[in-house]
């Protein structure tokens, strides 16, 4: 018997071990959404052992799968990217750095393909989702003792303290929480309509854990301007009618609630028209006319080339050029105009923005229908094209991460379920 279990155990061994090649690209992609909230640095080393590991898989349809166009889109906008240097006047480091936001698409292609053939998504959302509760978590503890942020410690430079604030900035922190957030409710309806309360109880805790923490700790305008469009989303996909009009009025009563409750929010969302008058009036840096001031360059930029844009990484040298001889606000140089369409339109014309839109589009298509899976794709494609109107949130670092793990992941999976019913 003992012999018969001896000449077992290398097979079983070597099973296991290539059984594991499949499994273990899901556990660096898992690292990486476990890292994401955290660290930019740390996320990037995760990258290499994942990539490592990819390319031990069953790859022989991968070529034929890039043909989709979820997959040859975002290749089309980063090769755009890269031919897109030959027409640009700005210096070759800058054209070459420029590169660098949209590459990050790349890898949607080879998660869509990974998570298409292993049922290993959820292990990452709930990777994602367990990291941001401990920042959560967290930053309550930062909101009542500032001193324990991170950021006095690892920023580069001197760091002035903000409340709640325990990595990074207020702006990626409330896109991740407001993602989180609306994230669980169709879990947690699908567990109340199952009978499982308790367990919808905690995701519920969860949920309020979030949008307390950006009610009364810290909130960006970006994602108090998207939270209620992706309920009214989630309300109108998965909710009758008569649900989704009680929906609305609680979400009514609950915002006139909490904006008796919460001078934080009403400071915040004062900033709008405050941010107009210091910027568009006064001619001072503020968040929001300064936004505006962008805007109206960079619209002043993109009708002086209009089809293929100023090249890859001109935009700071066309705001440079603009700036001479103003002061205050117009004469800021950013290489950022603070929003993806204008972003895309001063590099690459009109042919980047039609490529920009039919990614959106196509990855929206790519979620029609049940499952979370769907509803999670679905949530990170609208909360994305939605904020990337204040924001270059699909090159931005960490809006962009979210985008790349989001759609590659719940497309690998949506893919598989569709596969599954037809």
């Amino acid at each position: 018997m003992t012999e018969v279990l001896n000449e077992q155990r290398p097979d079983s061994w070597l099973s296991a071990i290539w059984a594991a090649r499949y499994r273990t690209p899901a556990r660096f992609v898992a690292l990486i959404a476990l890292l994401l909230p955290w660290t930019t640095t740390g996320l990037t080393f995760a990258l290499i052992p994942w990539l490592i590991a990819f390319a031990f898989v069953d790859l022989h349809a991968f070529p034929r799968s890039l043909l989709r166009p979820i997959c040859l889109l975002p290749i089309a906008l980063v090769v755009l990217a890269v031919v897109g240097t030959f027409w640009s006047d700005a210096p070759w480091p800058e054209r070459l750095h420029a590169i660098g936001p949209a590459a990050k698409l790349l890898v949607i292609p080879l998660l869509i393909y990974q998570f298409e053939r292993w049922p290993y998504g959820n292990w990452v959302f709930s990777a994602f989702l367990v990291s941001c509760t401990a920042l959560m978590l967290y930053s309550f503890a930062v909101a009542i003792d500032p001193a324990l942020s991170l950021k006095l410690y690892l920023s580069r430079g001197p760091y002035k303290v903000e409340s709640g604030i325990a990595v990074r900035n207020y702006i990626d922190q409330s896109q991740e929480f407001a993602l989180c957030a609306i994230a669980l409710v169709y879990p947690i309806v699908a567990l109340l309509r199952q009978g499982r309360f308790r367990f919808a109880a905690l995701l519920m805790a969860l949920a309020v854990g979030f949008l307390a923490n950006m009610m009364f700790v810290v909130v960006s305008r970006t994602a108090l301007v998207t939270l209620p469009i992706l309920i009214v989303v989630f309300a109108l996909l998965h909710l009758r009618w008569r649900a989704a009009l009680l929906a609305a009025g609680a979400m009514g009563l609950l915002a006139v609630l909490l904006w008796t409750v919460s001078p934080h929010l009403r400071a915040t969302v004062a900033k709008f028209s405050g941010d107009y008058e210091v910027g568009v009036v006064g001619n001072d840096v503020s968040g929001m006319g300064s936004r505006l001031e962008y805007w109206r360059k960079s619209l002043a930029f993109t009708a002086d080339a209009p089809l293929l844009g100023h090249g890859t990484g001109a935009i700071r040298g066309l705001f440079a050029r603009a700036a001479a001889g103003e002061s205050g606000v117009r004469a800021e140089v950013v290489g950022d105009p603070h929003n993806q369409t204008l972003n895309v339109a001063v590099q690459w014309g009109v042919l980047g923005v039609m490529v920009l839109y039919a990614l959106w589009f196509a990855h929206l298509a790519l979620f029609r229908g049940e499952g979370l899976a769907c509803w999670i794709g679905l949530l990170v494609v609208v909360q994305n094209m939605l904020s990337s109107l204040l924001n270059s949130h699909l090159f931005d670092f960490a809006e962009g991460w979210i985008y790349v793990l989001g759609v590659g992941i719940a497309g690998g999976m949506a893919l598989a379920a569709k596969k599954q019913r037809g």
